[in-house]
């Protein structure tokens, strides 16, 4: 029993020896960290690993979507606004309001208006005795030829519409039928300065209505027509109404075209008197000119032409013949035969600068030659 006894507390007491000189040779402080350093280290791990699970999910999606917002936001105004106001301002023709809820906005910038040939020159800075607008005038009697009123009369200017008196004229002593279909072409269509008409492509008049509306509604597309269907070509009948301007020994004058529309037409008015004087000798042209409408029946539809001159329906005037016109570079120009005061006298203004400022040009020199005639009257001797 001791042998066996002893047999077993001899392993024994090795494995103690062992584990004694173990824990001899391993420092106490280092197992202590070590213990302790097992179980912190875990728990800050499972703590750092349960931040870093909340941390995308609480914060970061919605910073992520506050500057997807933010970077969103102001793209989608723009392109709203890049979108609607073209669309907008091509269906409708026109421009956002200011005060509209839109935050894009159309800067009206202003310009200079054109000036016209005769303010290039300083003629309307001239003074004259009845204060006229317009920067050239001149007023004879028809019969005497007496220069009853005068204002650069010598000024060559560019002549716009008045031009289609001399279109008239040709077309006139053409003896060309009155009765012969015209149709509006392209080639009628005014590409110097985009002015419409309501002759549409295709239209077909006779050339007697074509005249019609030509002299007294100044109708761009029509004039052109007859110059363009005049025998021999535009070509040629430009070349004749240069021909009878030198007949008429107009020097002053050049077309280069039959509607005014370019301000290569140029004359003076001692030139425009001589030719509202030819003009005047036809009466078809007189009977055209002083139409106060026309009335064109379509079937369907009907074009109502009214005359360009107001004073044809002033029943203080009593005029024969006249014709109207206007570019931005002549200005607004009016050449009239009347009979005023009992005498024929024929009247030419070029260049006026407003809207109404010819007529009421005219309305002064008719007083003003009222007044002289009634002076003179006066103070003939009797017997």
């Amino acid at each position: 029993m001791k042998l066996c006894a002893n047999r077993v507390r001899k392993p024994l007491a090795g494995f103690a020896a062992l584990i004694i000189s173990f824990a001899l040779a391993v420092p106490a402080s280092a197992l202590a960290s070590t213990s302790s350093s097992k179980r912190p280290v875990a728990a800050k791990s499972t703590g750092a690993k349960a931040k870093a699970v909340k941390q995308p999910v609480a914060k970061k999606p919605v910073a992520k979507k506050a500057q997807r917002a933010q970077a969103k936001a102001p793209q989608k105004r723009v392109v709203a606004n890049i979108r609607k106001t073209p669309v907008k301002t091509a269906s409708k023709s026109k421009v956002p309001h200011a005060g509209s809820g839109n935050s894009a906005r159309v800067v009206r910038v202003a310009t200079q208006p054109r000036l016209s040939n005769g303010e290039r020159m300083g003629l309307r800075h001239g003074s004259d005795p009845l204060d006229l607008s317009s920067s050239v005038a001149l007023v004879i009697d028809q019969e005497t030829n007496e220069v009853l009123f005068s204002k650069n009369d010598g000024a060559v200017l560019p002549i716009a519409s008045l031009t289609k008196l001399m279109t008239g004229l040709l077309i006139a002593e053409a003896g060309l039928s009155m009765d012969t279909p015209i149709t509006i072409t392209r080639a009628d269509v005014d590409t110097l300065k985009g002015t419409g008409s309501r002759l549409a492509i295709g239209t077909t008049l006779s050339r007697g209505e074509m005249m019609h509306i030509s002299l007294m509604s100044s109708e761009n597309r029509a004039a052109n027509a007859l110059g363009r269907t005049y025998p021999g070509g535009m070509r040629k009948f430009v070349h004749d109404m240069n021909a009878k301007a030198r007949e008429l020994g107009m020097h002053d004058t050049r077309f280069v075209e039959p509607t005014g529309l370019s301000s290569e037409n140029k004359s003076s008015a001692r030139d425009l008197v001589t030719l509202v004087s030819a003009a005047y000798e036809r009466p078809m042209l007189r009977d055209l000119s002083t139409s106060p409408g026309y009335q064109l029946d379509f079937g369907r539809r009907t074009l109502q032409y009214n005359n360009s001159n107001r004073l044809i329906h002033n029943p203080a005037w009593d005029i024969g013949l006249q014709k109207t016109g206007y570019i931005s570079e002549a200005g607004r120009c009016l050449v009239m035969q009347a009979k005023v005061a009992g005498r024929e006298v024929i009247m030419v203004f070029l260049d006026a600068a407003g809207t109404l400022s010819r007529n009421q040009d005219a309305e002064r020199v008719r007083r003003w030659v009222e007044a002289q005639t009634h002076a003179q009257t006066a103070i003939r001797p009797q017997g």
